[in-house]
């Protein structure tokens, strides 16, 4: 049987921050699946690495089946991941395997975004940008519930400091959204080290360049021109 050719053009694109010693993001770009997702291992805990890419790689291998099959499959297969962290490592003493997760899933005009912590999902349509995930983070928690402004929320110590993760040792909660997709949408899936470096104009501007690899070249050239301490990973999709 031949084999068609998906209807989405994609790219992905991952590079080590300039402090780290090693990258514990990971991203999955499978466009004949349709299939996307970013994982960003919790930051200063041992085995990220490892649980971003066994969240990727779960994913990736996840059955087919009609749209609203393949969003339960995501769902089952992050809380099963988020009880095996608790027990696939010896760890320390309180220390977590943990890892963020943004997955979109496309078919035809339908479109679902699932995540938990502050890795996002963008939006660019009919020239504006719209922020569909919204963050699992100190930050704001202190925004919705002591209506802090962003500068009040970014100046607390544990701003980034996440609220809910996979491995987070708390029931895992995520949220699904799901959206309708028009002609010349572009999607963005990224870690918080990509979106930390870049403001909301930059993000517009490189979602307006064209091919997704366009776009990742001018995301990655922006924030590398700063100080880019965290590592930095995006996934761009266009339907």
């Amino acid at each position: 049987m031949k084999q068609t050719s998906a209807p989405w053009r994609s790219a992905g694109r991952t590079v080590r921050g300039k402090t780290r010693s090693r990258n514990e993001d990971a991203f999955l770009d499978s466009p004949q699946r349709g299939c996307w997702a970013v994982a960003d291992g919790m930051g200063g805990h041992r085995a990220g690495d490892v649980a971003s890419q066994r969240v990727v790689s779960s994913l990736a291998e996840l059955p087919q089946g009609s749209f609203d099959e393949r969003v339960e499959a995501t769902r089952r297969c992050l809380r099963c991941l988020d009880s095996q962290f608790g027990q696939a490592l010896q760890l320390p003493t309180g220390a977590i395997m943990g890892s963020t997760v943004v997955t979109l899933l496309l078919e035809d005009h339908r479109a679902a975004c699932i995540w938990v912590g502050d890795s996002r999902c963008y939006l660019w349509r009919g020239q504006r940008l719209y922020q569909l995930s919204r963050d699992h983070s100190l930050q704001q928690q202190l925004m919705d519930k002591q209506q802090l402004s962003l500068e009040q929320a970014q100046a607390h110590p544990e701003a980034r400091a996440l609220t809910r993760a996979i491995g987070g040792r708390q029931p895992l909660s995520l949220e699904v959204l799901e959206l309708s997709t028009h002609p010349g949408d572009v999607f963005l899936l990224c870690s918080d080290g990509l979106y930390q470096g870049l403001s909301h104009g930059d993000l517009g501007h490189a979602l307006n360049m064209g091919m997704p690899g366009q776009v990742l070249d001018r995301l990655f050239n922006t924030v590398l021109r700063g100080p880019a301490r965290d590592d930095l990973t995006a996934v761009v999709i266009q339907p």
